[in-house]
């Protein structure tokens, strides 16, 4: 199989901040000593200063320093300590109102928190906690609470300002709307870059790389499936579905778990399913062409449907996609990104 990245391949990768390489490759620079994760946003180096290595460790044996700028030993794109901190108080207590001078009083910059949320969740500090709010204010009045009392309670002062609010994430205000379903969402860090993890009260229905370019398609699919919003879980009201992702997806990159046991939601056409579910077929370590898939589903001269149902999986790694390669050994269509195929591929096979 042909899976390895050249030199001129990592080199253009490290020039676009890329995070879909990601655990990849590490770049190590001979003219400052330091090595670097792909996606760094440093000013490229010449081509004669680089050295690629698989991973930190190598180059830290090679006597390589972690960039101040990237921070390779760290996961990519996990959230500082104070934002952690933060996310937990607010999950905790949705009533609870942070404003900037409440962050300033912490020592935290606003600044720094509004350009975190805004990259990492695409949406301001603000409206993250509007959302734990407003989501509150679901649950209560899903529970026979007032509109009234729901709105007051959580600190609006007008019962058009909650509507306003409500309107914006539910799509009907909280008097007039049907009531629909809330699908939890969390956000992780992995080895290959963070993960945004869905679940619906069956099941996780969604498990991609924050940086998937259909993602924001797939968000909306799911609404539309399942007639719902997708909002931040709260402490109250937490989904054992997303908890035992983690915590099996934790142990899948440690090299402890070849197979998931997990409840899945799926948000898809019948065939669509049927596929997803033959994908589960392919062992541990193993590889499956295209064609090879569609003549295991009976389906042998559908190679191209297939293909396109892969492409719709929004449950990868578990739903295990990345399996499934080109009749010619290539890797082809991964919409994490070919350099994460790749890893995944490979860490499998040589723990088989």
């Amino acid at each position: 199989m042909n899976q390895t990245l050249s030199f001129d391949e990592k080199y253009a990768a490290i020039g676009q901040q890329d995070s879909r390489y990601e655990g990849a490759f590490i770049t190590g620079v001979t003219s400052t000593g330091i090595f670097c994760r792909p996606s760094c946003r440093a000013r490229r180096p010449l081509p004669k200063n680089i050295i690629f290595y698989d991973t930190s460790q190598q180059a830290i044996q090679a006597g390589f320093r972690p960039c101040k700028i990237c921070k390779p030993m760290d996961l990519e794109g996990e959230a500082p300590e104070h934002v952690k901190s933060i996310i937990k108080e607010l999950q905790a207590d949705p009533y609870l109102k942070i404003k900037d001078w409440d962050l300033r009083q912490r020592g935290v910059e606003p600044s720094q928190i509004r350009r975190w949320f805004q990259k990492n969740h695409n949406m301001t500090f603000h409206s993250y906690q509007r959302m734990m709010r407003i989501n509150q204010a679901y649950n209560q009045i899903k529970g026979g609470n007032s509109v009234t009392n729901a709105a007051f309670g959580i600190g609006y002062e007008s019962l058009s300002g909650f509507n306003d609010g409500y309107k914006k994430i539910f799509g009907q205000t909280a008097t007039n709307g049907q009531a629909k379903a809330v699908i939890n969402v969390i956000r992780f860090t992995t080895p290959l870059g963070p993960m945004f993890a869905c679940a619906t009260k069956n099941g996780l229905c969604l498990l991609e790389f924050t940086d998937r370019r259909m993602l924001e398609t797939e968000f909306k699919d799911l609404c539309q499936r399942f007639n719902a919003v997708i909002l931040p879980s709260l402490a109250q009201q937490e989904n054992e579905h997303l908890d035992q992702t983690q915590t099996q997806l934790s142990q899948y990159f440690a090299g402890e778990r070849q197979e998931f046991d997990l409840e899945m939601d799926f948000a898809g056409t019948e065939f669509q399913q049927s596929v997803w579910v033959g994908l589960q077929d392919i062992k541990y370590g193993e590889t499956r062409s295209y064609k090879q898939q569609a003549a295991f589903l009976n389906r042998p001269k559908a190679v191209r449907a297939v293909a396109n149902a892969n492409g719709m999986n929004k449950i990868s790694i578990i739903i295990p996609c990345h399996r499934v390669i080109g009749s010619d050994g290539n890797l082809t269509g991964y919409g994490g990104g070919l350099a994460r195929k790749k890893w995944l591929i490979e860490h499998e096979q040589t723990l088989k």
